[in-house]
């Protein structure tokens, strides 16, 4: 009965109420715009006005077809219709925007107490470790937790869209995940938009489909993952002599990712690969260890978790990074049912 109950909660999500909170692109129509124009902006990933307003216009005017002076056309139109006569807007009443901000939990409620309660929607949050700490684990636990509504917290349940750049997504273990929360397990694997990735490029391009699935199903789809964001770039780019048109590329994407975090309200998880440091040994460092991606990954993502082993099955998890909280650790186990509290 629960299982039918959280079913019919994604099923039901209210897609017009996001839509007109969102606006979508087809609103520049009423401001002069034509519909061939707005055609071609879909057609470049751009699916509602602000989505246009986030974007450098060197970009729109990069689409074919798109004349500077209908960038300008489009943009002026766009402000107007995404911020009206001003921009700016009080501390206030940022903090009643942000009430739209919901958090998905991991399935440990250790871990969920160092996050303020679970994965907090509108941001990135990275997760790293080593090979065998949990993320991927984490990715599929969640992809079940993100589906179930919470009455303590008001969050509705949605869909998922899982981005697998390494191969570790199998639909098999979600059954006892499935099991564990009472969720039907082959309604839960019809919610979930899944794709593999092989290359960085594919990947990128990857992004214009997820912004079409989350403007045409506004509202319903809650949680993106990338497992991992830098697989594909690790192996594309080989050696220094790569490494700019590398992180240029990976700036280009974790932008984009982050734009459709805020504009749609989502929950971003991407976990990450580590490595060694060299430099670690000569300085003392406890730890070798280092996430990949560099500056460029680091100053994009809010939040950042860091997994490693415990004996058994046991993990340990500590909040590296956060806007909001300080540094903290926690423990969980890996079970059949996925990630779950420390025995």
């Amino acid at each position: 009965m629960e299982a039918q109950e959280a079913q019919a909660q994604v099923d039901g999500t209210d897609n017009g109420a996001a839509e007109e909170e969102l606006d979508l692109i087809e609103k520049l129509q009423s401001s002069g715009i034509g519909m061939s124009d707005i055609n071609k902006l879909k057609a470049a990933g751009f699916y509602t006005v602000k989505s246009v307003m986030l974007i450098h216009p060197k970009k729109l005017r990069g689409i074919k077809g798109m004349s500077e002076a209908k960038v300008e056309k489009v943009l002026v139109a766009a402000k107007q219709i995404a911020f009206g006569d001003s921009q700016f807007m009080t501390a206030a009443n940022f903090l009643e925007v942000r009430g739209a901000v919901f958090r998905i939990t991991t399935g440990s409620k250790e871990l969920d107490t160092i996050l303020g309660g679970g994965i907090e929607s509108q941001l990135l949050t990275e997760v790293h470790g080593e090979y065998r700490t949990g993320k991927s684990q984490l990715c599929m636990t969640m992809c079940i937790s993100a589906q179930m509504p919470n009455e303590d917290t008001g969050y509705s349940g949605g869909k998922v869209i899982y981005v697998d750049t390494e191969g570790a997504f199998q639909p098999e273990r979600l059954e006892g995940i499935c099991d564990r929360f009472n969720v039907d397990y082959a309604a839960a694997l019809n919610n979930i938009y899944f794709c593999r990735a092989y290359n960085s490029e594919y990947l990128m391009n990857l992004m214009i489909e997820v912004g079409a699935i989350l403007a045409q199903e506004g509202g319903v789809v809650r949680l993106l993952i990338i497992d991992s964001i830098m697989a594909t770039f690790r192996s594309d780019y080989c050696g220094r002599g790569e490494l700019a048109d590398r992180q240029q590329q990976l700036n280009q994407l974790l932008a984009s990712i982050k734009r459709m975090a805020e504009e749609w309200n989502i929950v971003v998880v991407l976990t990450n690969q580590m490595c060694s440091d060299p430099g670690a040994t000569m300085s003392f460092v406890s730890d070798p260890k280092k996430p990949i991606g560099g500056h460029i990954l680091a100053h994009a993502v809010q939040t950042r978790l860091y997994f490693r082993k415990g004996s058994g099955e046991q993990r340990f998890a500590k909040l590296v990074c956060s806007a909001r909280f300080s540094e903290k650790d926690a423990s969980f186990c890996l079970t059949e049912g996925g990630v779950a509290n420390s025995e």
